[in-house]
């Protein structure tokens, strides 16, 4: 009683006070904007436009999703079966939406569950900002319960990262977070938040988005020399021959790079993440770079005479044998990351710079041509492959189902504007190389790191990034199980993802290897599946599954025209084989049709 007493007359002598003193008013009135950190973090995803979150709660998390719960009418939350699906997730909306992805993850095991798909995401240049929660602070280095130090672990595969102890940090570390994920050569984020740092209160001045950091800069300087020097060759030049990367999608400059290479009558190859950037039936399209990938793009490599990289990183799966590749070329690499130029390529003339930018520099100083007998010249090897490997692919004798009549017969049904995610292994690259795209953004794949697993919870994450577009997960039957626990996820929110499984029943990429390498030493690559129509419907999924020929094109039909989530199992050949391919260790002229 007594205390009640002592409170009252406390209020009393506070509201006395603001009367007749309008300078404590202002600072009482201060303190009453307190907000604890968990709704710093929150205010900072409305503020930068943020729509939905991929995650899984824990203990050391818990009041960011208490402070969730409030904010259920501006922001979604998705919540996955695992953390990896989580950040994978993420990486499909970002991928299929522009935008930056977001994921919640608690500490410990939430954390490092994230750390593949943090790999992944460095790698393929995918902004995310990832949240993980921490222990409080004066147990850090105590080795408390689910401490891990995430920090260092994700140094390695995190464009930066940063980890909070204090409130009143956030609206700062949250605001250069996605400044940083989002700018520049994109990548991943993480910010770890102790758990004193989420419930603390502190007097909150506001977000302000960051759009400055004094050691940062995103873009580098566009050298006006460059842009002319790189010109002159391209204008010089007798057999041009352009590759195009990812950085056209990323840098939004399709529309550029288009008008580039019509203008120029340029030769253009895509590398597995620059596939959509450019219609597939553009006819300055010549197919597709790498071990896998189309026969003239390959050969006609080591014989133009300007090479230009567009975007692109010059990956080993691409280039083959550094020492035999375009040696007899002169180089012109755009891209927007210094460290790029150089790297794995000697470049000629390196043209730094965001492509959105550099492009239309270079498209007004290039003369318009055809270069209609080099452009002849890809359709030859063209013919020469459809002959030897597409059309026993795409038309087989045998009884098997291959793998791209299925993705042909797809392509008729979708007219080439879904979203298609693949996973990692053999179906990947026949989807690649024979998947049909109008659009952009359309092509979802884990390039760099190939990391199986991948395309079930990235397809999640398309869905939600492009709700107006059809996605479809091509998927391996190795991969599909390893995060098959994400039709949990599928089941719970109800997405319409549909999921085309190409069963060979091996892990068909490495069984490939073996047989070719390896004197058919098949050594644990036969791979048994469970009745995934069966598993399915056990998390109310409708689907089916078929072997034969003339079920191929109904039901490919009946998954597209399904509503809701559907899955298709197709069962293909089990030792077919992918071709060309640039066997390890040769050049890319070495490349083998069969």
């Amino acid at each position: 009683m007594e205390t009640l007493e002592i409170i009252d007359k406390q209020a009393d002598l506070d509201n006395a006070v603001l009367k007749t003193n309008p300078v404590q008013k202002e600072l009482v009135e201060v303190v009453e904007t307190e907000t604890s950190g968990s709704q710093a973090v929150l205010d900072a995803f409305v503020a930068e436009g943020v729509d939905t979150i991929f995650g899984y709660p824990g203990g050391a998390i818990m009041p960011i999703y208490d402070a969730l719960y409030d904010y259920h009418d501006r922001i979604k939350h998705i919540l996955v079966r695992h953390e990896q699906g989580g950040i994978h997730a993420a990486q499909g909306y970002a991928r299929s939406s522009g935008r930056v992805g977001v994921v919640f993850a608690t500490s410990g095991p939430g954390a490092t569950n994230l750390v593949t798909g943090l790999a992944d995401a460095m790698i393929d240049s995918t902004p995310l900002v990832c949240i993980t929660g921490q222990v409080y602070a004066h147990l850090l280095g105590t080795d408390a319960f689910q401490e891990v130090d995430v920090i260092n672990i994700t140094t390695p595969v995190t464009k930066w990262n940063y980890q909070v102890t204090d409130a009143s940090e956030i609206p700062a570390v949250l605001a250069k977070a996605f400044h940083i994920a989002g700018t520049g050569r994109p990548g991943p984020v993480l910010i770890d938040i102790t758990k004193n740092a989420q419930l603390q209160k502190f007097a909150y001045p506001g977000y302000k988005k960051c759009t400055f950091i004094r050691s940062y800069r995103p873009k580098p300087i566009v050298r006006k020399s460059y842009i002319e020097q790189a010109a002159q060759l391209i204008n010089e030049a007798k057999k041009p021959f352009v590759i195009f990367g990812q950085g056209i999608i990323l840098g939004k400059a399709e529309k550029e790079f288009k008008a580039f290479i019509e203008k120029g009558g340029l030769p253009a190859a895509w590398t597995i993440l620059g596939l959509s950037a450019l219609p597939t039936d553009h006819p300055q399209n010549v197919g597709m770079l790498g071990m896998h990938g189309n026969y003239g793009p390959n050969v006609l490599t080591n014989e133009c005479d300007v090479l230009i990289a567009v975007g692109m990183r010059f990956d080993d799966r691409v280039t083959g044998r550094l020492d035999k590749y375009a040696r007899q070329a002169k180089v012109i690499h755009l891209d927007i990351d210094p460290a790029e130029i150089d790297k794995n390529v000697k470049t000629t003339v390196p043209v730094w710079g965001d492509c959105k930018e550099t492009l239309p520099l270079l498209t007004q100083l290039i003369e318009a041509k055809q270069h209609t007998e080099w452009l002849k010249k890809f359709g030859e090897f063209t013919q020469k492959e459809i002959e030897v490997v597409i059309n026993d692919e795409l038309n087989p004798t045998s009884e098997d189902l291959t793998m791209g009549e299925i993705i042909n017969q797809l392509n008729e049904l979708t007219n080439g504007n879904a979203i298609i995610v693949t996973d990692v292994g053999q179906h990947q690259m026949v989807t690649c190389r024979y998947a049909k795209f109008n659009e952009t953004k359309s092509n979802i794949t884990s390039g760099g790191a190939g990391t199986m697993g991948f395309a079930l919870p990235a397809a999640i994450g398309a869905k939600y990034g492009a709700p107006h577009r059809t996605v479809v997960a091509i998927i391996g039957d190795g991969g599909v199980q390893m995060t098959i626990q994400e039709l949990g996820t599928i089941m719970q929110t109800e997405v319409d993802v549909k999921i085309l499984i190409l069963n060979n029943r091996f892990l068909g990429m490495v069984r490939q290897w073996q047989q070719l390498f390896h004197d058919k030493r098949y050594s644990f690559v036969d791979i048994a599946s469970p009745d995934y129509v069966m598993v399915a419907k056990g998390y109310r999924i409708e689907g089916q599954s078929i072997s034969k020929r003339d079920q191929v094109k109904e039901a490919l039909a009946t998954m597209l025209n399904h509503k809701g989530a559907y899955l298709l199992e197709v069962m293909v050949g089990k030792e077919n084989n992918v071709f060309p391919m640039v066997p390890q260790g040769c050049s890319v002229a070495e490349i083998r049709l069969s």
